[in-house]
């Protein structure tokens, strides 16, 4: 099949698992890769066998890319992603999609302007763990979604991250850094949310760095590090959401459940590709466990460019849009506003919950 030629822009740690990935879509031709410093692009590109490191600039100007996936830190993606559309080309970034409201509406504007696609993650979604979630919700195996329960709980990043800082400045905290995982997977199961209550708290106000490359040094911390709250969603259901850096002991909380009104779906992870993925229906003593759908349950992060690019090839619509991570960022706000407030904050966006990806797919190949 043909191959949509593709540019990274961005090469810290994540961009390894997004160049070793390219190479396995089919839809996905990987041809170059730009940093702000050029040495790291460099490193990055002989280590993953990408023809070409250049800078930014050079990246935008060359006429064959046509996706670039823009893999830079959060406060950057939303001036990176509108120069990647000014330059012509389709635009697929790292969660969030932008750091403000105001930037992510301005990136969506940019793109349909130009008539663009702009996608982004968290792309976990995609994943069997997710998908077989999915699978049995829509075949009725817990009847009707009522509730959910989601939580993140985390000690936070200090002590493992080598440049943790921005974890704990604008822009940042737990439901900047792993709400998009949790919302993104509760909008694909229960669809676009109506509105949000919530509250915030932050624990310490600064955190001492643990990680060998900044041993001992201190960070302020500007941001919640604790945020909760309640979702009422468009079809009715009510979730509840805590994601938290506050989490000192350990938890035994599950990530999420889901309740129906013949049973419970317990899913796995959302930060996850993979399971198990288990429920139990009424009078049932025991919970089942499910075979997991063929497809991706390995990490896979990259298959939401493929997906851009297959859906470019076959001129059919992507998955991971623009519009749903913006409905994140917009919810990630409102639990924010809400706590600031003290009243509920209505959504004022929604979106379509992503098609389910078909069954049977050959492996790194999006379309049948």
């Amino acid at each position: 099949m043909d191959k949509i030629k593709v540019g990274i822009i961005g090469c810290g740690k994540i961009s390894g698992i997004y160049m070793e990935n390219c190479a396995k879509f089919e839809a996905l031709d990987l041809v170059a890769c730009a940093d702000l410093d050029l040495n790291r692009a460099q490193e990055q590109a002989k280590q993953y066998n990408v023809p070409f490191a250049c800078t930014v600039d050079e990246l935008l100007q060359d006429p064959d890319i046509q996706i670039v996936i823009n893999l830079t830190i959060p406060a950057a993606h939303a001036e990176v992603c509108l120069k990647v559309l000014e330059a012509g080309k389709h635009v697929y970034v790292e969660k969030p999609l932008a750091v403000t409201r105001e930037e992510g509406l301005a990136v969506l504007a940019a793109a349909r302007e130009r008539g663009l696609m702009v996608g982004s993650a968290p792309e976990t979604f995609f994943g069997a763990g997710i998908q077989t979630a999915l699978k049995l919700i829509q075949d009725g195996a817990i009847g009707r979604p009522v509730s959910a329960a989601a939580f993140m709980m985390s000690r936070g990043h200090e002590f493992w991250h080598p440049d943790p800082e921005f974890y704990y400045a604008k822009g940042g905290g737990p439901m900047f850094d792993m709400g998009p995982y949790y919302l993104t997977a509760l909008i694909q199961l229960l669809g676009p949310i109506k509105r949000i209550a919530g509250m915030t708290g932050k624990a310490l106000e600064q955190r001492i760095i643990t990680s060998e490359k900044k041993y001992g040094q201190k960070i302020p911390v500007e941001v919640p590090t604790h945020v909760t709250g309640t979702l009422e969603f468009a079809q009715g259901a009510i979730a509840t959401l805590t994601t938290s850096f506050d989490i000192f002991g350990g938890s035994t909380l599950p990530p999420i459940e889901i309740h129906g009104t013949e049973g419970t779906l317990l899913v796995p992870d959302p930060n996850t590709f993979g399971g198990p993925v288990k429920f139990r229906r009424i009078g049932e003593e025991a919970w089942t466990e499910v075979p997991l759908l063929p497809g991706y349950a390995e990490n896979s992060r990259g298959i939401g460019p493929a997906d851009m690019a297959s859906a470019l090839l076959h001129g059919r619509p992507h998955r991971a849009t623009g519009e749903l991570a913006y409905h994140v960022l917009e919810a990630m706000w409102g639990f924010h506003d809400a706590s600031d407030t003290g009243t509920f904050y209505q959504m004022q966006s929604t979106c379509t919950p992503p098609a389910a990806l078909p069954l049977n797919l050959k492996p790194y190949h999006l379309d049948e």
